[in-house]
């Protein structure tokens, strides 16, 4: 039987997880993108902003963009002029990216329903590997990891952002009191689903420290595997290089 894992704070099997997330995502699609504001204070477009200087799009490169759902990151990277794979598990959340995309005439983008932990891609398919917010949710993270790896073409940049605790005395605090109390009272008001916010706040608590998924990374056979704190530690952008 396979060893149990976390979803938030519950212990269950790992394809319970899948299928539990899947409705986490399933349930939040239509307002993910105002939950996101209301819960970051818009914070979360410039980290974005920044995550996609540090990628450095170039034109015609090919960019796989997981957990891509709503299209956030995959429309910065298009601006740029690279050709830009969307990718998630969740085809609720990708409908909204099409739309999206769609409403502002967006080219460049492709949208695929895949799994991180085992791609249909071929080896070497691509220039770089994004990834925002979404490694956190994946049930085997050592999986989705070697999976960037495969399909990065030699030379190619592993790039992802995810929150995490913040070390700054006093505002790691401050911070669990507002995701633990407020977030899901934001959520149960604005998204009419408390306990999807709650799992993501939970999510958020159990995900690794940055020096240790700096090494997850690194086990993955990614080079200069590398951990950028930003706003106190309570957001790290990750990258490392295929060689």
């Amino acid at each position: 039987m396979a060893e149990k894992v976390n979803f938030g704070d519950e212990l269950v099997e790992p394809q319970e997880k899948t299928r539990r997330v899947g409705a986490v995502f399933s349930s939040v699609a239509r307002r993910y993108d105002m939950m996101n504001d209301l819960m970051s204070g818009g914070m979360h477009r410039l980290w974005k902003d920044r995550f996609v200087a540090r990628v450095k799009p170039r034109a015609g490169e090919e960019i796989l963009d997981m957990a891509g759902g709503t299209g956030d990151v995959a429309f910065r990277l298009a601006k740029r002029g690279a050709q830009v794979t969307v990718a998630d598990i969740n085809a609720d959340m990708l409908e909204v990216g099409k739309e999206r995309a769609q409403t502002r005439d967006l080219k460049g983008l492709t949208w695929r329903v895949e799994n991180a932990e085992s791609l249909s891609f071929a080896d070497a398919s691509f220039d770089a590997y994004t990834i925002v917010f979404g490694i956190r949710n994946v049930t085997d993270i050592p999986a989705a990891l070697g999976e960037a790896h495969r399909v990065l073409k030699r030379g190619g940049r592993f790039y992802c952002m995810d929150f995490s605790t913040s070390d700054w005395p006093g505002f790691s605090n401050l911070y669990d009191r507002w995701a633990g109390k407020v977030i899901p009272r934001i959520g149960k008001a604005v998204a009419r689903d408390e306990d999807s916010y709650r799992y993501l706040v939970e999510s958020i608590r159990r995900f690794p420290r940055p020096d240790a998924f700096r090494q997850m990374i690194a086990d993955a056979g990614f080079v200069r595997a590398a951990a950028e704190p930003m706003l106190g530690g309570l957001v790290t952008i990750y990258s490392g290089w295929k060689i």
